[in-house]
């Protein structure tokens, strides 16, 4: 019998300290002292290339973020390749990012790219961070489609100005690629 007693004593402690997690995290964004990386952060809207057959070289791969009025300002961007049969290798020089979308252009914005291919990354930083409220678009230049067909994936995340190392994932990018049938 005093087992079962002290079994349900901890039973008792620990559920009163599981409903506690919920409180502690109200207050933490409550708390004027508290650090929430953005209450709401930047988010992946669309992502599209300009020409969808293997081996285009004219092709740009447009990657569109949302940066809501309530999320800090945006300072970098990385794309990461998570799946395809080939990796992509991209012209940094040729690149470019600007308020609006792929569709809706707007003003250009200074911004660095480089790129990591051992790690199938590219790194967008912006010369002065983009502001809360704002739609931006990053175009990416590829040297050429992929060879191969099927579908790349780019794993998005980004980095608001005051350093946050990690980043927070705000979605994952698609792009298609086909095969040129010609009809002979």
């Amino acid at each position: 019998m005093k087992n079962v007693r002290t079994f349900y004593k901890t039973l008792l402690a620990i559920g009163a300290g599981l409903c506690s997690i919920p409180l502690l995290t109200t207050q933490a964004l409550t708390q004027p002292e508290a650090t929430v990386t953005s209450i709401q952060p930047p988010r992946l809207i669309a992502a599209r290339t300009t020409y969808n057959e293997v081996q285009v070289r004219q092709a740009t791969y447009y990657f569109t973020l949302e940066v809501p009025a309530t999320a800090k300002e945006l300072q970098q961007v990385t794309l990461t390749q998570t799946q395809g049969s080939e990796n992509i290798s991209f012209d940094e020089n040729s690149s470019r990012t600007f308020e609006g979308t792929s569709k809706r252009e707007g003003q250009p914005l200074e911004s660095k790219v480089t790129s990591d291919r051992q790690n199938r990354t590219v790194t967008v930083t912006f010369a002065q961070p983009v502001p809360a409220g704002k739609t931006v678009t990053i175009g990416l230049k590829p040297e050429r489609n992929p060879t191969y067909d099927g579908i790349y994936l780019f794993q998005v995340r980004t980095f608001p100005a005051a350093g946050q190392r990690n980043g927070q994932y705000v979605g994952t990018g698609r792009l298609q690629f086909y095969q040129n049938i010609s009809s002979e």
